[in-house]
Formats: C-alpha cells, structure tokens, sequence
C-alpha cells in the first residue's frame, strides 16, 4: 500500500457556495460546528428527522449563520440546489442513497467515516487571522492531526495576522515586478527560520502504538 498522500488541497469560498447536510444528530452536529468554526458565513441546509441537543447549541452559537433546518426525511430532490454534499447520519443505507443522489447530479460529497465514499475529507484546521493550515493524514489518523493541530497552535505566535498585515504593507510599497518582489521579499522573511524551533515529541512510543 503506497504512503502517498495524493489528496489535491484547495480552499473553498464557502460564502459563494451551498452546504447541505444530512443528519443533526452527533456526527452531523460535529460535521456542522466543523464547517461554521472555519466558515461562519457558509449557507448550509440541515435535513433530517430530528435534531440532537448538541446541534441546536451549535446553531446557537453560530447564531448569525445561515442555516436552514428542514425537519423530515431526505428525499433525494434535496440534492438540488446544493454544491457541496455531506451525509452524517447512524444509517448507512441512509447515507449511501444521498451518495448516489449526490454523485447522479455531479455534486461533491462527504458521507461520515465511510472514505470510500468522499469526494473530500474535513480534516483539522489552524487559523491564525488570515493564515489557515489544513492538515490530512489521508484518513489514517485523525488522532495524529488533532495532535498536530495543537502543536502548530501552540508554536504560532499570537501576532501572526499583525505580522502578515505588515507584511503584505510592505508588499504593495514595492516598485519592482513579481520577481523582484518575491526576491525581497523571501530576504525579509528569511530570519523567520534563523532561529531552529526546538524539537517536540508529539507522541512517545506507547502513544503512537495507539494512533
């Protein structure tokens, strides 16, 4: 089996596109908070037969958010009208009739835990101000990006989205082309790696037994 992660990163506009999601009770709630803490200002449509506890604190805190809830069972015209796909529901059945509806139509889909059945995965993200990382480990450890995220998290300084203003500042101050500011612009920054981060273990051996 090859190690190679041939997975393409892109970042969405989530504002320019249309979320449906399938399902609102734990995974749908957490495949929710997921998207709206990275995404505030995605449209999302919810389809399902009821809603957990945990879902409708998540819609209160995201309260601003434009969230249809639509209280009934998925019919497969629900696909229209949407971009992108998710199906999180403790049906499996359930879930693999929104696939197959969603991929009829041409749409991009996530059906929870199954990724033999996702067009793409939501993997762990670090923010800081306009800078966002995202991190996969193709599915084999999301125990392994929690951790990483976290460590990233901690190592980033809190003036990172200061120091990214003053930098694009000083870009737009410079006369020269595209490669004459790249050129300065990689002799400014070169001090950022001066310095060596000190090495961190993530996990000591008996830890990484159980990732």
């Amino acid at each position: 089996m090859s190690t190679r992660n041939n997975l393409y990163p892109v970042f969405l506009q989530a504002s320019r596109l249309h979320f449906l999601l399938v399902g609102a009770g734990e995974v749908g709630s957490e495949k929710m908070g997921f998207l709206l803490k990275s995404s505030p200002d995605a449209k999302l449509t919810v389809v399902a037969t009821w809603v957990s506890e945990q879902w409708q604190e998540i819609r209160q805190q995201h309260s601003t958010a434009a969230i249809t809830l639509c209280e009934r069972p998925f019919v497969d015209s629900d696909i229209e009208g949407h971009d992108v796909i998710i199906a999180a529901t403790n049906d499996a059945t359930l879930n693999h009739q929104v696939y197959q509806a969603a991929k009829a139509r041409g749409k991009l889909v996530n059906v929870a835990d199954t990724p033999a059945l996702c067009d793409f995965y939501m993997g762990a993200i670090v923010s800081r101000g306009p800078l966002k990382i995202a991190i996969s480990t193709n599915g084999q450890s999301p125990t392994f990006a929690k951790r990483l995220r976290q460590w990233l998290e901690a190592i980033l300084p809190a003036e990172t989205a200061t120091l990214l203003q003053k930098l694009q500042d000083y870009r737009n101050t410079l006369p020269d082309d595209f490669a004459g500011k790249v050129a300065r612009l990689d002799a400014l920054t070169s001090g950022l790696l001066a310095e060596q981060v000190p090495t961190t273990t993530l996990a000591d051996e008996q830890t990484k037994n159980q990732l």
